[in-house]
């Protein structure tokens, strides 16, 4: 069986893998090198192909006997084919973007697009957009004529394309620009994957701006590279389906209700069907702040314990594939919202008051359930994606959300 992989420097956020499993039946693997260390992989390596991403599509050029005519044009190789014992340079990427406006239903035609970033995936995403009869493109980097400091000279731009690796796994949160010094625009693309929504995608997404990540160009790229490897053609329907299991295997699935609904409970039976990680908010709050959640009330006050609430929520929010099982008041808090709509499927459990407890359950006891369902109802339900009914039982609610997340039961 011919051998295949991906050559990168920081590869621990790449689906590749996964996608080239569901794409063919041909070993898939991680390559990650440091610079000195890509001329010597690439002289010895026995892979029949590779793809190559961040920072090496500019790098491989030298050692490409043969470059395609788009690999040539855009001057960047995202895939590497081993002929008579010599490396052809591909550019699948080409082919990933293009799929990926189309997907996302944003036409540059006559636009005039922003491109942040000037590297190789750059490149790509410009030559596409040329090709698609886009009016005027700018390309925005650090150093440049167009850069992060005059940005006020393209207020009128209407597709914004990110290039750069900004806001990707593992430092979410951070975006390049802001929209709201872009009125004008009316689309807003992503090629960052992971996490689903950067910081950028969500604010498009809050303006209710159209915007797509880049799973959608990662798949089909992958798609034209595995017809290099193999030599024969996939069809494009494959695209759309891996997508949605890649979506649903790598999302989170984030537990939100009322203290006492069950979250707990449903998590560790979600785990116990999935495999997935359970991980319990709750649980870590005393860890980190070094004493029991009601000695953390009783002794600095809600504020303190939602702060340290929000700093655990940050560290695995932005995990992959997790369950997350939350605090009940974790929705009062809407810095907390960005952190939970970055990478999962948020899922209200809803309970019936009258069944909810409150022993050893601060607020609960304290300021009463009926009175803290008042406040939080709207937020649960506002927050989520989905509204789950609990009064069926723990085993039949879980079952209902892997149903409904089409979430794959071990056997």
């Amino acid at each position: 069986m011919e051998k295949y992989g991906l050559l990168g420097r920081k590869l621990g956020h790449s689906f590749s893998p996964q996608i080239h499993r569901l794409l063919a039946d041909y070993e898939y693997l991680l390559y990650e090198k440091e610079p000195e260390e890509v001329a010597s992989f690439l002289e010895t390596t026995d892979l029949a192909g590779m793809n190559v991403t961040i920072p090496y599509k500019e790098t491989v050029l030298p050692f490409c006997r043969v470059l395609s005519d788009t690999a040539q044009k855009i001057g960047s190789v995202n895939t590497l084919l081993k002929k008579d014992g010599a490396w052809e340079g591909h550019n699948t990427d080409y082919d990933g973007f293009d799929f990926l406006l189309r997907r996302a239903g944003l036409d540059p035609k006559g636009k005039k697009v922003l491109v942040l970033g000037s590297g190789g995936s750059s490149k790509t995403a410009r030559a596409v957009l040329h090709d698609r009869g886009a009016a005027q493109i700018v390309v925005i980097s650090r150093t440049g004529a167009d850069n992060y400091q005059n940005l006020d000279r393209h207020a009128d731009a209407n597709l914004i394309v990110n290039t750069t690796p900004v806001g990707m796994f593992p430092n979410c949160g951070a975006a390049a620009v802001s929209l709201s010094d872009f009125p004008a625009c009316e689309g807003v693309i992503d090629i960052i994957y992971n996490p689903s929504k950067t910081k950028l995608l969500l604010d498009a997404e809050e303006r209710g701006i159209p915007f797509m990540n880049g799973l959608p160009m990662l798949v089909a790229q992958a798609k034209k590279a595995a017809e290099l490897f193999l030599g024969q053609t996939i069809d494009d329907q494959v695209i759309p389906e891996i997508v949605h299991k890649i979506e649903c295997q790598t999302k989170n699935i984030a537990l939100i209700g009322m203290p006492g609904c069950g979250k707990t409970a449903v998590g560790k039976t979600l785990s116990r069907l999935t495999g997935r990680t359970l991980i319990e908010l709750d649980e870590l709050i005393p860890q980190k702040a070094g004493k029991s959640i009601a000695r953390l009330f009783a002794e600095d006050g809600e504020e303190v314990f939602r702060r340290v609430e929000t700093d655990i929520l940050a560290e695995h929010a932005k995990k992959s594939g997790v369950i997350l099982s939350t605090g009940g008041g974790v929705v009062t808090e809407p810095r907390n919202l960005p952190l939970l709509r970055q990478n999962s499927v948020i899922l209200f459990l809803n309970r019936p008051i009258a069944d909810l407890p409150t022993a050893g359950r601060p607020l609960s006891e304290s300021r009463g359930v009926e009175q803290l369902a008042k406040e939080r109802l709207p937020l649960y339900r506002a927050w989520c994606d989905h509204e789950i009914s609990c009064g069926d039982g723990v085993e039949k609610t879980a079952h209902a959300i892997c149903r409904l997340c089409d979430l794959e039961v071990r056997k």
